[in-house]
């Protein structure tokens, strides 16, 4: 008798144990998850858990489906062979480019071209801190998807990757408003503090630019995965832990900001800006040509990226597959290229006619002589 009641205390006291981890569950099985491979956090005991808040240094483990995606990712030819070469040759151009760009662009002192210039030069610091964010990650590449520089190296490689990916966006889209005004709304534009203005314009992206890499230095981003002896930067992360859920609306609050935002405003400005000049009575044609090159270069670089970041999220929401993570990073390969052709399509763009942009050569010009009194 004694014994049929110590088991009926001990069913009472585990019953509410069981159903609050089921409501655990059951709420970690309904939060967002973000545009990473899935993993689960490895069941370890207690003194492990205690040991690892202890040494947040330590890489908490994730077990992942051998048999899914990830492992294809993981170890497949696309992250380990294709993206680091793609990642080589965006640094073996870009980085000197845009160095040349930085070191080597001048303007005569007018207003009108101190605007043009801010934003260019804006447009080229933010590709080449994208362009220098990539060296670790080809090691990481290299190496088997295995990160060995620690977790708060990876927490800000990933922040200025992301970041930098749409800041770049934005400036663009900032060159398009203004290229805009100044042909469409050319009344408008001569009354405007023009350079005030660009300054104002990219200071405001770099303030988003830090709002939005705050809840990546938040969060963790690298995992050892024990299945696969590796230690992964952001491509696997617990997707049904609290502590990540709020990566969910910040990366839909970064596909509205960082990409349908811009590509909206390049779209109705370079539409725009075409069908004003072609009606003017000056002959346009060459800079009209240089404009939708630019445009159309544009839209190759960072349309794949935005479709497939949105498709996967979709797809995560709907049925929680993650197949098109491996696609979406092979196609943010192009927003990285188009870093590295920037500057070429910025002196390209100064050759045309209309452009306020003025490059010098590396060589001094040669001064002119004293005039004699």
């Amino acid at each position: 008798m004694a014994g049929l009641v110590s088991g009926l205390l001990l069913c009472l006291l585990a019953f509410p144990t069981s159903q609050h981890d089921g409501n655990r569950i059951r709420r970690d099985n309904n939060t967002a998850v973000p545009k990473t491979f899935k993993g689960s956090v490895s069941k370890i005991n207690h003194t492990n858990q205690l040991f690892r808040h202890l040494q947040p240094d330590a890489d908490p483990q994730l077990d992942v489906d051998l048999d899914g995606p990830v492992t294809a990712y993981t170890t497949g030819a696309l992250s380990t062979w294709v993206i680091p070469s793609m990642y080589i040759l965006t640094m073996l151009i870009g980085i000197p480019s845009n160095a040349y760009i930085l070191a080597f662009l001048r303007v005569r002192l007018r207003a009108k071209s101190l605007t043009s210039v801010v934003l260019y030069l804006n447009l080229a610091l933010s590709d080449l801190l994208l362009v220098l964010s990539l060296v670790l990650r080809v090691h990481y590449h290299f190496n088997a998807n295995n990160w060995i520089f620690g977790e708060i190296p990876c927490r800000l490689i990933t922040a200025l990757f992301y970041g930098n990916v749409y800041c770049s966006a934005q400036t663009i889209a900032g060159i398009s408003l203004k290229r805009y005004l100044a042909v469409v709304k050319p009344f408008l534009y001569r009354r405007m503090a023009k350079t005030t203005l660009a300054v104002s314009t990219c200071l405001v992206i770099w303030f988003l630019f830090g709002a939005a890499v705050v809840p990546e230095l938040l969060v963790r981003q690298s995992y050892h995965v024990a299945q696969l002896e590796i230690t992964t930067c952001h491509d696997v992360l617990p997707l049904e832990e609290n502590s990540h859920s709020i990566l969910a609306p910040y990366r839909l609050m970064l596909v509205f900001l960082g990409f349908l935002l811009p590509f909206s405003i390049c779209i109705f400005t370079h539409m725009a800006v075409v069908y004003h000049l072609s009606r003017s009575a000056s002959d346009w044609r060459s800079y009209i040509r240089v404009c939708t090159l630019v445009f159309i270069i544009f839209v190759v670089c960072f349309l794949p990226s935005g479709v497939l970041h949105m498709a996967h999220y979709i797809r995560l929401f709907s049925s929680g597959d993650d197949k098109l993570y491996g696609y979406y990073k092979l196609a943010v390969c192009l927003c990285c290229f188009h870093s590295c052709l920037d500057p070429f399509l910025c002196i390209l763009l100064s050759k045309t006619k209309g452009s306020e942009l003025q490059f010098i050569c590396l060589h001094k010009t040669p001064q002119r002589p004293a005039v004699r009194t």
